[in-house]
């Protein structure tokens, strides 16, 4: 492949995680302070959410697996993961998150369970799609892929 295909299909790729609604406005803001100083300023940011998201989520399934779980305490983490979805753009999972911090709210167990499912999927399908165009971005290399964005 060459890289006008390259950049082509990665320009794709990200067009498509935003018309799919797994990213919002705040990725383009994360892009903007990308620069020739760190060019790969956004998937180092988007990996160190990985890593602290996945102990939040870590921390949430021990709360809920309790026999009477805190829900102040699960809706502080849960506000936590929100917040950092937020930071990157990660618009499906800050929604579910949304939704979680509501059921917290009611005490309604049930709703948590079956929404943090869903936080889960979201985070996981996520992961899976910026893995992929960053691996997309590094071929083309950091000159022209990553130090400006691709839309």
């Amino acid at each position: 492949m060459d890289y006008s295909d390259l950049r082509r299909q990665a320009a794709y790729m990200k067009k498509s995680l935003f018309d799919q609604g797994y990213l919002d406005e705040q990725f383009y803001q994360l892009e903007d302070l990308q620069d020739d100083v760190s060019p790969n300023f956004v998937e180092e940011v988007v990996t160190l959410f990985f890593k602290d998201s996945s102990r939040l989520l870590s921390n949430i399934e021990q709360a809920l697996e309790k026999n009477s779980p805190d829900f102040q305490k699960l809706d502080s983490l849960t506000h936590q993961l929100k917040g950092s979805t937020s930071s990157i753009g990660a618009l499906k999972v800050k929604n579910e998150c949304t939704l979680l911090r509501e059921y917290c709210n009611k005490e309604n167990l049930d709703g948590c369970f079956r929404t943090f499912q869903k936080v889960k999927r979201e985070h996981a399908i996520l992961r899976q799609k910026l893995e992929a165009y960053f691996q997309l971005l590094r071929q083309i290399g950091p000159a022209e892929g990553a130090s400006r964005p691709v839309i």
